[in-house]
């Protein structure tokens, strides 16, 4: 009996260990994110593309072209290069023509012939682009060459009417998409490295998770492969065969590794009073009073008439009430190390509104109690 219970013992040990082992696996494999999540490769990136053009066809919600001058230019030069003249010193009075700007990211590695959305945006005081057509539009990047032409029917995700000077609309009208609305006609060159390296940036500067990803590198691929230059940038030897280092880009993007957590941070939007932590952020002890102070300042003019004899002469006089009410005032404790969850709970507990929350983080920051970096955007 005494042996059984022995063996039953170890193997109920054996299995908790197992089972320890699996956790710290998922939750190692749960918080690891990927090399092409952290970093992306050096000179592989998107172009800017913007166009000048115009909508036709819209059911009267275009420009008004008494008000919108650059309209009725931009109509007379598309004639004049169909072959149109119009005579000098018309004047145009057209609804169904809006002058719109057209804009597509050119992607990374793109060929003649490839096709790429775009987005058209009224530029006058069209009401509506919806039902327009877009007529054909030079895409020019920031040296001023063409690479993309741009037309198509603009699809326009709302709907409006407009009667008797009444007006309803849903969604936005003044801008809408295309869908393969534009055709690449120039090529940006792209390269893969330099010579016999890749350069991978990662998106945030942080020399922990740089010396990471370089240990991972050199752990999957080979000793050596991987160097890092400063706390972003990432060079990595590569094969200079195109086809070899494009399986070895790929067999790299996809290397797991743990990133280094983040420094804590409570972003502060005081326009809007929004106001976001990471849960990196923790406080020292401290103890926190927030009260509303209002302040009512009244005037009401009071008539004041002599009597009928008296001789005198009837006079306004104003009359002032001020009134002070505060309310709140409450002192709520914190315990040192609180996180995110008990310093929300806790300033809630006040009765603090989002701008009174903007107040209440700075007065900590400058008390030294919060933890964290306090950015105000």
């Amino acid at each position: 009996m005494n042996k059984v219970f022995h063996w039953f013992v170890i193997l109920s040990a054996y299995v908790l260990s197992l089972l320890m082992v699996l956790i710290m696996m998922s939750t190692s494999a749960h918080s690891a994110e990927r090399i092409k999540d952290l970093a992306s490769v050096q000179g592989v990136r998107y172009n800017q593309l913007v166009g000048y053009g115009l909508v036709v066809g819209l059911d009267g919600t275009g420009d008004m072209t008494t008000q919108t001058p650059f309209t009725v230019q931009a109509i007379i030069n598309m004639l004049a290069q169909l072959g149109t003249t119009l005579p000098p010193n018309q004047s145009l009075q057209l609804r169904n023509v809006a002058a719109v700007m057209v804009t597509a990211n050119l992607p990374p590695f793109a060929r003649i012939g490839q096709q790429l959305d775009i987005t058209v945006s009224s530029l006058g005081n069209a009401r509506s682009l919806r039902g327009g057509t877009l007529v054909l539009t030079p895409l020019r990047g920031a040296d001023g060459h063409i690479y993309a032409q741009a037309q198509g029917n603009v699809a326009v995700g709302g709907v409006g009417a407009v009667a008797a000077g009444n007006r309803a609309v849903v969604n936005h009208l003044s801008a809408g998409r295309i869908a393969s609305g534009a055709i690449v006609e120039r090529e940006v060159p792209s390269t893969l490295g330099q010579g016999a390296y890749v350069h991978y940036e990662m998106r945030s500067i942080d020399f922990g998770t740089a010396q990471r990803i370089v240990e991972a590198i050199n752990r999957e691929v080979g000793s050596e492969v991987a160097r890092a230059l400063d706390g972003r940038v990432i060079r990595v030897n590569a094969p200079e065969d195109p086809s070899a280092r494009v399986a070895f880009m790929g067999r790299v993007e996809n290397i797991s590794v743990q990133p280094v957590r983040g420094i804590a941070k409570v972003i502060v939007n005081p326009r809007t009073g929004s106001v976001v932590m990471n849960q990196m952020v923790s406080v020292e002890s401290f103890a926190v009073a927030h009260g509303a102070l209002s302040v009512v300042v009244t005037s009401e003019p009071v008539v004041s008439q002599p009597n009928p004899f008296a001789g005198g002469q009837t006079v306004v006089a104003a009359r002032t009430n001020i009134e002070i009410e505060q309310s709140g005032g409450a002192l709520m404790h914190i315990a040192a190390g609180a996180n995110l969850a008990d310093i929300v709970k806790a300033i809630n507990a006040l009765g603090a509104n989002p701008q009174d929350l903007v107040s209440i983080l700075q007065a900590m920051k400058a008390a030294g109690a919060l933890r964290a970096e306090l950015e105000i955007i």
